[in-house]
């Protein structure tokens, strides 16, 4: 049975600071309410530059709480307004000491429906992360929302397939993949990685990447976000990989039903083959 979610994605530029990122992205979430959409995400610590290419303390400003930061509270407001469930990475803090790559999910009521915290962290040139963030320790949650079940996953992520299904058993139908990923072998990673993932899993998936230069480091960062169908096809055209788009998308949640019913990789798992998977 068909069932349509409209859907948008933004990749952006870096603004040059927190107040104009923020309201840049506020404009593109109306536009893309005005365009219909139901559900919209940003990509990684959205509000922030990608600060990751250096090591250095002034950084720990970008961080805020969840859900009680300024951001999210902004955010749940605009949700409530459009009608709109919503995915917002931001850079969190705890408490000091404990900050994390985290990404709240905003019903369409406004209501905050809870945080994915990003598990694997890099440490390599150009990406410093474990200098800023602490792994994630809140599992895969998969959030009921007024469009269906939502899930995220961050960036790095993705070169990992435990995460993508194990939030495909907790039932997600849309999983959000929020990055800030840099021209180079990445690139070819990225145009495959998610479409893999989205046929292992059977669902659908919004792969969002930064686009441009930005101030720390060398980094250009190529865009060409999308989304991708349980099949592994990309839903309409791939975004561009210099400018800024919004892209917006019809997802019909009723093709997952139709997919595992003819690739039925749930029923032919073998999960109790795939313990020395976890003695390694």
């Amino acid at each position: 049975m068909s069932r349509v979610v409209r859907a948008a994605l933004v990749q952006t530029k870096w603004t040059g600071d927190k107040e104009s990122m923020t309201d840049l992205h506020e404009r593109y979430a109306r536009e893309a309410a005005a365009q219909g959409a139901q559900v919209i995400g940003f990509q990684e610590v959205f509000n922030a530059p990608y600060f990751c290419q250096v090591q250095e303390p002034e950084h720990y400003r970008w961080a805020e709480p969840v859900p009680d930061g300024p951001t999210i509270v902004r955010m749940q407001a605009l949700a409530k307004e459009l009608r709109m469930v919503m995915v917002v990475p931001v850079y969190e803090i705890e408490q000091a000491g404990f900050y994390y790559n985290t990404a709240a999910v905003i019903d369409a009521d406004g209501s905050y429906l809870g945080k994915y915290r990003k598990h694997h962290i890099p440490q390599v040139k150009g990406f410093w992360e474990k200098y800023y963030f602490k792994p994630g320790n809140l599992g895969w949650p998969v959030f009921d929302t007024a469009v269906g079940k939502v899930g995220v996953y961050i960036c790095y992520d993705r070169h990992f397939p435990e995460g993508w299904r194990a939030l495909g058993l907790a039932g997600a139908e849309l999983v959000y993949n929020p990055s800030a990923t840099s021209r180079g072998l990445s690139s070819y990673l990225w145009q495959l990685e998610q479409p893999a993932a989205a046929v292992a899993n059977e669902y659908f998936v919004a792969a969002i990447n930064r686009v441009g230069q930005e101030e720390y480091g060398d980094n250009d960062f190529y865009g060409t976000s999308y989304f991708v169908d349980p099949r592994g096809q990309f839903v309409g055209d791939v975004a561009s990989d210099k400018e800024e788009e919004l892209v917006v998308r019809d997802l019909d949640f009723g093709k997952i039903e139709e997919v595992r019913q003819q690739w039925a990789f749930y029923r032919d798992r073998r999960p109790d083959a795939y313990g020395p998977l976890t003695e390694a």
